[in-house]
């Protein structure tokens, strides 16, 4: 859903003492930068052996291989995450503990993985003391501490448990304590207003709650990026939207050129910014300019969450997707068809490489904004049938929406409501839409409506990650 803003709308109540008051919100901490800070660090996480390893052929311990092939596991992911600094050591008393969790910081996530019996109760205290967000690693049979970290989480510690014997889930665990850090260095860039619930507008609440920053961009700022974008780059940007297109429907040249100036202006933005992801509070304001929905696609299958309608609550969710599983997320509308069991999600935005950054881009179509006489240029991409997802948005910052489905059905050429449509089987879609949204004490259709998808079911993690970041799941349906 879509909606005409005006100017004094997009300003808010204008620019003042630095920054901006807009409605529902006081933007103490929204600011407009005179000098972009540095681009993010590595997310360091304290990995803690907790107790020696035993015998291989006796006793309720892990043994020195199995100790070695964790840390191999460790090293290599690692390697392939990138963005991950790995301080591993080696505990046996609450004073070790604290040590390496001086050397590594005191917002330092922490993977302990035990290797004897009763060794990491006996040091835990520093890390729960902390309150470091921790992953605990337990191999079967490798003692029985895996008993208490859902105790401690139960007491308000942010503690997960993963009991297994999977050495690949080492990986997993880093992935989601890096969550826990890099939001913590993630600075957003608003075009205001900001949309959503109430807790999600505020940036003092999102600062206090997962550390990101946010930063509001007045529209005479964007205005010069889009005039002083290089010609050859717009050309080239819409020459590659051009000839990658299955087929361009509505669009005409200029349509296609005036989305690609945006885009390549969107880039820039990003860029000159340092920043990890982007709200546009007026997209439908834009008209005159040039649609932003080919630069929001763009961003988003570079890594860069891009939020449609200043929807806050969608941005934060497509960022800890992206921190916790390197892939984007599809934004859109939610409709129901109960004869058939199905959900439709619908969206003039959707990123092409929902596979992450490896995959193959998703085919698309250009074509005209459905909502506004098919003017402009957006593309409508084209997903792939039978693929699982996963449904969700945090809300009020405390709880994530969830669900999981199938894609059923994905039209050759939409006829009706946003371009980019995926119609999901879900598990009862009369259950789901008679509690849609039910824990949001408001009326704003936006905030009521809007989710994001992904490929993959990623429940599992979600609860993992609630965990580590004190938010609840609800599964909705």
């Amino acid at each position: 859903m879509c909606e005409q803003c005006t100017r004094r709308q997009f300003i808010g109540t204008g620019a003042a003492a630095g920054g901006f008051m807009l409605a529902g919100a006081a933007w103490a901490h929204a600011w407009v930068a005179d000098t972009p800070p540095k681009p993010m660090k590595k997310a360091r996480i304290c990995v803690i052996f907790s107790g020696p390893p035993g015998p291989e052929d006796r006793g309720w311990n892990a043994d020195p291989k199995q100790k070695a092939a964790m840390r191999a596991r460790l090293e290599e992911a690692e390697k392939k995450l990138g963005n991950v600094e790995l301080l591993i050591g080696d505990s046996n008393s609450s004073a070790q503990t604290a040590a390496l969790l001086a050397q590594a910081g005191p917002d330092a996530p922490v993977l302990a993985i035990n290797l004897n019996c009763f060794s990491l109760t006996q040091l835990v205290h520093p890390i729960l003391e902390g309150n470091h967000p921790m992953v605990v690693f337990s191999l079967p049979a490798s003692g029985h501490d895996w008993m208490y970290p859902h105790r401690w989480q139960r007491r308000g510690h942010p503690v997960t448990l993963f009991p297994t014997n999977d050495y690949n889930e080492l990986e997993r665990a880093l992935r989601l304590l890096r969550t826990v850090a890099l939001m913590r260095q993630t600075r957003i860039v608003l075009f205001p207003p900001a949309r959503g619930t109430a807790r999600a507008q505020s940036p003092d609440e999102i600062k206090q709650r997962l550390g990101a920053d946010v930063v509001a961009v007045d529209e005479k700022t964007f205005d010069d990026l889009i005039s002083s974008a290089d010609d050859g780059e717009v050309r080239a940007e819409a020459a590659r939207w051009s000839s990658g297109a299955k087929a361009i429907v509505e669009p005409n040249q200029d349509d296609i050129v005036k989305a690609a100036r945006i885009s390549v202006a969107l880039q820039n933005l990003m860029r000159q910014q340092h920043s990890q992801g982007l709200a546009i509070g007026t997209c439908m304001g834009w008209l005159a300019k040039g649609f932003p929905c080919l630069g929001f696609t763009r961003l988003r299958d570079a890594g860069i969450p891009a939020a449609c309608e200043g929807d806050m609550d969608s941005l934060l969710t497509m960022l800890l997707f992206q921190y916790a599983i390197d892939r984007p997320g599809f934004q859109g509308n939610a409709t129901f068809d109960t004869s058939r069991n199905v959900l439709w999600t619908a969206h003039c935005t959707a990123p092409l490489m929902m596979d992450g950054p490896n995959g193959k881009p998703a085919p698309y179509l250009l074509r005209g904004h459905s909502e506004v006489g098919g003017s402009g240029c957006v593309p409508e991409v084209q997903y792939r049938l039978g693929e699982t997802v996963t449904r969700t948005k945090l809300v009020n910052l405390d709880t994530m929406l969830a669900s999981t489905g199938k894609i059923v059905e994905v039209p050759e050429r939409s006829v009706r409501a946003c371009r980019t449509q995926i119609v999901t089987e879900v598990r009862d879609a009369a259950a789901m839409a008679a509690n849609w949204s039910s824990v949001l004490d408001t009326e704003d259709a936006m905030t009521l409506l809007h989710r994001v998808v992904v490929y993959g079911n990623h429940m599992d993690s979600l609860r993992h990650l609630g965990r580590l970041m004190r938010f609840n799941v609800v599964e909705e349906g």
